[in-house]
């Protein structure tokens, strides 16, 4: 019989198992240990969590984690909220759930591949859009602007305050009870929408972990991809547009579509699944160059460089700005999405009034929440935590005298 060299998981599992079979949180730890790269976070090397408690028994702690995120309320609402295209105009387009989703899939592979710390990615990138309110960037303006003299609105603050204090699951503490490397990917997310606010406990003058990173950019490489497709989808761009783009053709090249071919379904998810594929290699491939280079021994010394570790080369970088100015003119402000945007901005703005001229009419667990927030936060929270459907119906009820109360 032929042996091969022993690997890290003979290592870890040359022990006996519990009888029952169950890998403990002990041997996975290890197993962490095994295959992740130096300069990825590992869980038994975890800052903590703001209030003691025992790990699990058969789960790592960034595995809890990212369990919990799954159980809230917040994650469940995602998926009756707007992407680009609000709920009512079709159930084919994207929701913030199916683009979180996406994300943390997007975010696994690059962590894979990179020898970080998988768990610990797709939870941030499962949590990235919790604070999210409805009908999209619309809805983020119209309240930060109705908040402005109250400290304003940013989805990513309110993401972390729904996994510190807004979401009330357990007995003995708000919120989550979450890792420190957790919550800190999470106020350290950045992208071209996300500009991070960390508190002072979160080292704001540190960058994030190579994990945050990564969730960072997989946000940011799935909604360009995504936008386009589902833009492509509804009409409201246009192909020959699409074909001026340097990424679509090197996408349509890799993908061996023919260009002077009828262009259907499935040549669309062809040319889109190429191009996130590039995209994610061209990542890959500048993020491992940086790293040989500036050769990280520890978490610590990804915080500490002076730049950040995971991106794009130069010339996807000007690709990708190449994408965006395209998304930007084509579909974020194309007539029929300025008139969803429009509609949901005035939706928004009579809640929010109404709201603050007769708080009584807040339902108990807001009105709760006047005895440690003011007012226009307590309305602001309520509002931001509505789906768009749950928006119509609402402002159906409160302003149609025709609809039931």
């Amino acid at each position: 019989m032929c042996v091969g060299p022993v690997g890290p998981w003979d290592i870890v599992f040359s022990q006996p198992l519990q009888s029952h079979g169950m890998r403990t949180r002990e041997q996975l730890e290890k197993i962490e240990d095994l295959i992740l790269a130096p300069y990825a976070c590992r869980s038994a090397q975890s800052r903590g969590r703001a209030h003691g408690e025992a790990e699990a028994s058969y789960r790592t702690a960034f595995q809890r984690d990212r369990e919990r995120v799954l159980h809230t309320t917040a994650f469940r609402r995602l998926q009756g909220k707007t992407q680009v295209f609000v709920v009512t105009e079709g159930d084919y387009y994207r929701t913030r759930i199916t683009h979180t989703m996406e994300v943390a899939q997007i975010g696994r592979t690059i962590a894979r591949a990179l020898g970080a710390n998988e768990d610990l990615v797709e939870g941030i990138c499962l949590a990235h859009d919790l604070g999210h309110p409805p009908f999209g960037h619309s809805g983020e303006r119209v309240l930060n602007t109705l908040m402005r003299e109250h400290g304003g609105f940013d989805h990513n603050q309110r993401s972390f305050e729904i996994i510190t204090c807004l979401e009330h699951r357990y007995p003995d503490f708000a919120g989550l009870n979450l890792t420190y490397e957790f919550r800190e990917g999470l106020v350290k997310h950045e992208t071209e929408y996300d500009d991070p606010h960390a508190p002072a406990e979160y080292e704001p003058t540190l960058r994030g972990t190579l994990e945050a990173q990564i969730a960072s950019l997989s946000d940011e490489l799935a909604y360009n991809c995504h936008d386009l497709d589902d833009g492509l989808r509804a009409g409201l761009i246009h192909l020959d547009d699409a074909r001026r783009l340097a990424w679509w053709m090197r996408a349509q090249e890799q993908a061996h579509v023919n260009p002077s071919a009828l262009f259907d379904d499935v040549g669309r998810h062809r040319i889109v699944r190429r191009l996130i594929g590039e995209m994610v290699s061209d990542l890959v491939n500048a993020t491992s160059a940086r790293i040989e280079q500036v050769a990280p021994q520890h978490v610590h010394d990804v915080r500490r460089y002076s730049r950040v570790l995971v991106g794009f080369p130069e010339r996807t970088i000007e690709m990708n700005q190449e994408l965006r100015h395209f998304l930007y003119d084509s579909l974020y402000f194309h007539p029929r999405v300025i008139r969803m945007m429009k509609k949901a901005e005035r939706v928004l703005i009579d809640l929010f009034e109404i709201y603050m001229q007769e708080p009584r009419m807040l339902p108990a667990g807001a009105q709760q929440m006047l005895d440690s927030m003011s007012l226009p936060r307590v309305v602001c929270h309520y509002v931001a935590g509505m789906t768009d459907r749950f928006a119509l119906d609402e402002h159906a009820r409160l302003f149609d005298p025709h609809e039931r109360v």
